[in-house]
């Protein structure tokens, strides 16, 4: 099933932007907000959301402020207490119980928005490698790619290039069409990232995940379920990382996945589903949601 299979939908959040996603299966069923990465789009997501929808998932997977389809912040605003306002506004629009999935900055957001609501405004988390301390190199790594290539590029096949440059580990896109959908085309006839530069201006910024005192100060209100999806090969998460996650939040369990960077979804998508699913299994099942 593609996205062209889902329905497009559109959220406007408290401060009047418009957010774009598609949404599929029953509205009535136990939902799953999907929430990508910094620099990502929706699309990043293709693959588990057919997986969620056809095991009888509503999912919500929309482009946050900045990205993709989704308005850019005229005051360039992408705090993460805005990113955070921004999903809880989405929750609002489902009447039943729901689990947020969210990969690092998309991570950090539900974490705080969990963190910060009182019932809880999800049923349990999936943070995908990320962790409330990171390790500042591999920040600094993910910064550098994504503010390296400013002034877009000539075709697909150079931004290809970039990216394997990044991460030469990585098999080199037979397709490139995914990665297409991550770009935007200028005025100028160049190719762009999908998403607006200025998010990066954030301090702290929300993506690459930085050191984000407010996460570590609500930690003990998060009492919900939470699974760490972590890339054996992550630059950011660590194993003192995971140590201090566990500790600061007890229920914690951690998958890692073997062979996978910290684009575990796009690494290794088959292990990545097979770990979030089991999750979904034990502590949101379906049938027991409803």
């Amino acid at each position: 099933m593609s996205s062209s299979n889902y329905a497009q939908q559109r959220f406007t959040t408290p401060d009047g932007l418009s957010l774009v996603g598609d949404v599929g299966g029953d509205p009535d069923a136990p939902a799953v907000i999907l929430l990508h990465g910094g620099g990502q789009t929706r699309h990043s997501w293709a693959q588990i959301m057919h997986q969620l929808v056809e095991r009888g998932y509503f999912v919500v997977n929309y482009d946050a402020r900045g990205h993709g389809d989704s308005d850019w912040s005229p005051t360039g605003d992408y705090s993460i207490q805005a990113l955070a306002s921004d999903l809880c506004a989405i929750r609002k629009t489902i009447h039943g119980p729901a689990v947020f999935v969210g990969a690092s900055m998309g991570g950090m957001t539900s974490f705080y928005a969990v963190g910060n609501s009182e019932p809880p405004v999800a049923e349990a988390l999936v943070m995908v490698d990320i962790v409330l301390r990171v390790v500042e190199e591999g920040v600094e790594k993910i910064r550098g790619f994504m503010t390296s290539h400013r002034n877009g590029f000539a075709n697909i096949e150079e931004a290809v290039e970039a990216v394997v440059a990044y991460n030469p580990d990585r098999p080199r896109p037979k397709d490139p069409s995914g990665l297409r959908k991550n770009l935007r085309e200028g005025d100028d006839g160049r190719l762009y990232w999908h998403w607006d530069p200025r998010m990066l201006d954030v301090s702290p910024s929300s993506e690459p995940p930085s050191q984000l005192d407010a996460l570590v100060e609500i930690s003990k209100d998060v009492s919900v379920p939470l699974l760490v999806v972590r890339g054996e090969h992550s630059d950011i998460v660590d194993d003192e990382g995971i140590a201090e996650m566990c500790a600061l939040v007890p229920q914690t369990e951690v998958y890692e996945v073997a062979g996978a960077g910290h684009m575990v979804a796009g690494d290794k998508n088959d292990a990545f589903s097979t770990g979030v699913l089991s999750f979904l299994d034990r502590h949101f099942p379906v049938r027991s949601a409803e």
